[in-house]
């Protein structure tokens, strides 16, 4: 029994010795824009140091948006449960970037505030570890430019009605027959 105890002791030594020690997990989130119109790509970027991580984990939170966060990608899906949008970080310096068109999301952005939240673990925001996180604000304007819609010519009309004159003609004609 003794020496059980003391092999146990010798390995938890030796893993303490193996596992490098590591500071506090400190993130930096940074928006290119912190007022947009809504359609604008904005660049997300920022550091993480205290742990090397291969990717950041980001999701949003607004108006009408589930309260645990969403991903950028899909405002439909709420953060966790292995969905995130990822940011990829350089080894080398902890830095990672992330471009968010919000011209191409899923779901529907409103004119309002929104937090952006990045955290060095794969959980929504209200499971996250005190001081692993970080945030920014963006407000959302309405799109710039409204969407264009394509006016009809005068003609377009009359040539419809002459082409389903002319089918409406030819199908008597090949009945008759």
């Amino acid at each position: 029994m003794r020496r059980s105890y003391l092999l146990f002791i010798l390995a938890a030594a030796v893993l303490c010795a193996l596992v490098p020690v590591t500071g506090a997990v400190s993130l930096t989130l940074n928006a290119s824009e912190n007022e947009a119109h809504i359609g604008d790509t904005i660049t997300l970027s920022g550091t993480v140091t205290g742990i090397k991580t291969i990717a950041v984990y980001l999701f949003v939170i607004g108006p009408d948006l589930d309260n645990r966060g969403v991903t950028l990608d899909n405002l439909n899906i709420p953060a966790g449960r292995g969905l995130f949008t990822t940011a990829p970080v350089h080894l080398e310096n902890g830095t990672w970037s992330y471009t968010w068109d919000t011209a191409v999301i899923l779901g529907n952005l409103k004119p309002g505030t929104y937090t952006i939240y990045v955290v060095s673990s794969p959980v929504d925001r209200l499971r996250f570890v005190t001081g692993e996180y970080a945030t920014t604000e963006i407000v959302f304007l309405p799109t710039e430019e409204p969407p264009s819609e394509v006016p009809i010519g005068p003609c377009i009309p009359i040539v419809a009605l002459v082409i389903a004159g002319m089918v409406l003609l030819g199908w008597r004609g090949m009945r008759r027959e």
